[in-house]
């Protein structure tokens, strides 16, 4: 499977909406976010999304109502958010079909990996990035070029992955430790060198596909790009 795993945000909160949509869009997630369910039933009726993140307290429809929408008009996943925590609520969000509920605050990064897992677990996150004569295969483990395996390290992989996810997208340093380390504070030279790394791996094999972007980090590209 290739290709972006599609998401619906529905979230009556400005702020919140755009900084989570933008957080979502970052780790890779094609993200279309409504502000009211009153939009939700005509936005599903052209649009086909693999998951619905939906806030429990929305003005009119509320958000077990829409979980419930939501199942009869497509077979998107549902992940509700909510700042209610009580037992009761969670049985009821899961027997109006929600996948998983996520009480607010939350940690974007705990989202985001709880999103992929609910993707994963209904065969809908893609593992299989092609970009030119580039396949990775972070599932499998596997990375080719031009129909050759390369050998990679499990943090490679990893970093090569989220490269490939992003491919034209420049990425600075900081989001880069991010998503791939963890890690919220510079770590000197850690990504320059990985990125190194796998230059001489990949350009073993054909034209150089990772670039740097003085400044401002690194972008990886097919070479006609």
């Amino acid at each position: 499977m290739t290709g972006s795993a599609r998401l619906l945000l529905v979230e009556d909160d400005e702020v919140l909406r755009t900084s989570l949509a933008a957080s979502l869009r970052a780790a890779g997630f094609v993200v279309s976010a409504l502000a009211h369910g009153s939009e939700l039933e005509q936005h599903l009726g052209t649009q086909r999304p693999d998951l619905v993140l939906l806030d429990w307290m929305l003005p009119g429809r509320d958000g077990p109502e829409l979980a419930q929408v939501v199942r009869r008009r497509s077979g998107a996943a549902v992940v509700m958010l909510t700042a209610r925590e009580g037992v009761a609520d969670r049985i009821r969000a899961f027997d109006l079909g929600a996948d998983d509920y996520v009480p607010k605050p939350f940690a974007t990064e705990e989202l985001i990996a709880r999103i992929r897992a609910v993707l994963r677990r209904l065969g809908r996150l893609p593992t299989v990035v092609e970009v030119d004569d580039l396949v990775v295969d972070e599932e499998a483990g596997l990375v080719t070029r031009g129909g050759q395996e390369i050998a990679m390290t499990a943090t490679e992989l990893r970093l090569l992955g989220y490269l490939a996810r992003h491919r034209d997208r420049v990425l600075s340093t900081t989001q880069i430790l991010s998503q791939v380390w963890g890690y919220d504070e510079y770590a000197d030279n850690l990504v320059q060198v990985h990125v190194s790394a796998l230059r001489r791996k990949i350009e073993a094999h054909g034209p150089r596909l990772i670039h740097t972007r003085r400044g401002l980090g690194y972008v990886l590209q097919a070479p006609s790009s």
